[in-house]
């Protein structure tokens, strides 16, 4: 194919616009065609972005789908459980896919899409951008040179942030269960979707550990009384977790993108003190109607006796993951940008650092290390040449880690280890 793909997005939030840009930086690449957006301003400030007429902008997704197909793709980035009605309707209508994860919110709905797309021989690429980073791309290529020998076991760390907790798991979309997902399938199945490819074979066993702890009412402040917006809170300066602080401050510096890029279009300092006087972000975070967990580790034991242990808390504060990587011969300690491979034979250390390593992409700033645009192109070249291989995420890999999140899930609910072979048949 020698023209450029042409995309449909469901959805012009942020995760729609991160893989939209993509075609106007690339417009020889690729091409938006199409949005659907049931908000009236997203969906206009998206079709503005893209040169869009009004017959190409919709409201509701099953419109697109009822027209013939007029698209190479299409890139679904609706919330969470409103992922496998469109995957069906468009895989069925012979659209290639590239789905944000998590891909579906039951292990059945997961299986169903994966399904769907082999039966209508289209492909499909999910969400998980760690798996195309910079950073996981030599990494692997030092792992496959069996450098440190055979793994033994992983450490990861996944230190989501203060602010971001309050942001998306408190106050925002994620925060509670029934309307979006838990945390570990939500935020954390990039990490496990993660592990298992780095340790390069199947898991076999699950367990996991954790609560929501600090994010209710019970631990808000006395002196908060009865304030349930921060703009009306007397001890709002003294809180950590204050929206003024974490929206309000940053448009005074002029950071406007995400976190506040998410509450308004009108990103002044008049428009965001209004998204916090009658929107959810200016919540308190002790008086939200949060559920998810504020922290939880994870045990995996793979298929050869190979162990992995994940931690994800909110309780730090912004910076990168941390993983070590334990093997017979060697160790490497990352941070997702630079990685330390250490020689158990000659007691050397050697430094690679991937920061560069795309041209005109800087990994430390573009969205997560890299990963928004290796998972944005390698999509895009696959549809171009046919060749599913760019594909680093493809649906059996996906559903294999979405089950294995499911299963530490039902882990931490029922506190036993649970074995995939109760997912096998699901």
């Amino acid at each position: 194919m020698s023209q450029a793909v042409k995309l449909i997005v469901l959805g012009a939030g942020n995760r729609g616009n991160v893989y939209g840009n993509y075609a106007l930086n690339y417009p020889d690449q690729a091409k938006v065609v199409a949005v659907a957006e049931p908000r009236s301003d997203a969906r206009a400030a998206f079709a503005q972005l893209h040169g869009l007429a009004t017959d190409d902008c919709f409201i509701d997704w099953q419109d697109i789908a009822a027209r013939e197909k007029f698209a190479d793709a299409v890139i679904i980035t609706t919330q969470d459980r409103m992922h496998t009605e469109p995957a069906l309707a468009f895989a069925a209508l012979g659209y290639h896919i590239l789905l944000e994860k998590p891909m579906a919110p039951t292990p059945e709905e997961c299986l169903q899409i994966v399904q769907a797309v082999k039966q209508n021989n289209v492909m499909m690429a999910v969400g998980h951008v760690l798996r195309y980073t910079p950073f996981t791309r030599a990494l692997k290529a030092v792992l496959d040179e069996g450098t440190i020998g055979e793994i033994i076991s992983i450490q990861r760390l996944e230190p989501l942030g203060y602010w971001h907790q309050a942001h998306s798991f408190v106050r925002g979309n994620w925060g509670n269960t029934e309307k979006s997902s838990f945390m570990l399938l939500a935020k954390s199945c990039h990490d496990i979707d993660w592990l298992r490819y780095i340790m390069g074979e199947p898991c076999q066993a699950v367990s996991s550990f954790g609560k929501l702890s600090y994010f209710h009412k019970a631990n808000k402040p006395i002196e908060a009384g009865d304030a349930v917006r921060c703009l009306d809170c007397a001890f709002e300066a003294n809180c950590a977790y204050s929206a003024k602080k974490i929206y309000l401050e940053r448009v005074k510096r002029g950071e406007i993108g995400t976190p506040v890029s998410v509450l308004t279009l009108d990103r002044s300092l008049e428009g965001v003190t209004e998204a916090l006087r009658t929107g959810p972000y200016g919540r308190c975070v002790y008086e939200c109607d949060n559920d998810v967990v504020d922290h939880q580790v994870v045990n995996l034991q793979f298929q050869t006796g190979k162990t992995a242990a994940f931690t994800m808390t909110a309780f730090t504060k912004e910076r990168p993951r941390s993983t070590g990587i334990f093997g017979s011969h060697g160790e490497i300690q990352g941070d997702g940008i630079k990685f330390e491979v250490f020689d158990f034979l000659r007691d050397t250390s050697r430094l690679i650092d991937t920061s560069k390593a795309i041209s005109g992409v800087n990994t430390v700033t573009e969205g997560h290390g890299g990963g928004d645009f290796g998972l944005i192109s390698s999509f895009i070249e696959a549809i171009k040449t046919g060749d599913e291989t760019k594909l680093l995420s493809g649906p059996d890999e996906t559903l294999e880690s979405h089950l294995m999140v499911f299963a530490a899930e039902q882990s931490r609910l029922e506190q036993r280890t649970v074995t995939m072979d109760e997912y096998l048949n699901v």
